[in-house]
């Protein structure tokens, strides 16, 4: 969810198979530079292939851009970088709906977008919502979601959609985690 000069990114905890929980801190969102944070719904394993083991094939190409350009990544590049790894893969897919968000750091401007598993990517000026609860995330962000809000009215706003929405959706909860 976007804001005056700021950005918001939540999650909620549950880690299931089905309507079995298995954990209920399950991170889903993760920090890769200072103001840049991609959050990842979807199959856990998937997940774990494109960003979090050893081999991490996001990071990987991070560095390697970081490395090459000699500056740090700007969050509308990493977004390219992850349609690209997703398209790669477009036949045989990996079942994950990334969500970007970040500040950038040379305009200090507010950037969001989600791809959807064959990599095609959504750039809205507003919010973006991905995972079991996007019906009810649509609802709430709709109807809370105002232009120019200031940090602390966006940390009010994104925590109020996102607990609402997973409130209803048997298949999320467990509480959420909220990056500002």
């Amino acid at each position: 969810m976007a804001g005056e000069n700021c950005v918001a990114i939540a999650s909620d905890l549950r880690f299931g198979v089905q309507l079995q929980t298995i954990s209920t801190d399950f991170p889903k969102v993760h920090q890769l530079g200072p103001r840049l944070f991609v959050g990842f719904a979807g199959l856990m394993t998937d997940n774990e292939t494109v960003y979090a083991c050893e081999q991490s094939r996001l990071q990987f190409r991070k560095n390697v851009y970081e490395l090459r350009e000699n500056k740090s990544i700007r969050p509308k590049t990493l977004a390219t970088i992850l349609a690209n790894l997703l398209y790669e893969r477009r036949f045989g897919s990996y079942f994950v709906e990334p969500v970007v968000a970040g500040l950038d750091h040379i305009t200090g401007t507010p950037y969001i977008a989600s791809t959807d598993n064959i990599g095609c990517i959504s750039e809205p000026e507003d919010f973006v919502v991905a995972g079991t609860s996007t019906e009810q995330l649509y609802g709430m962000c709709e109807t809370l979601w105002q232009k120019k809000m200031k940090p602390a009215e966006l940390f009010e706003c994104i925590s109020q959609c996102i607990l609402n929405a997973v409130d209803r959706d048997c298949l999320a909860g467990w509480g959420a985690r909220v990056y500002l």
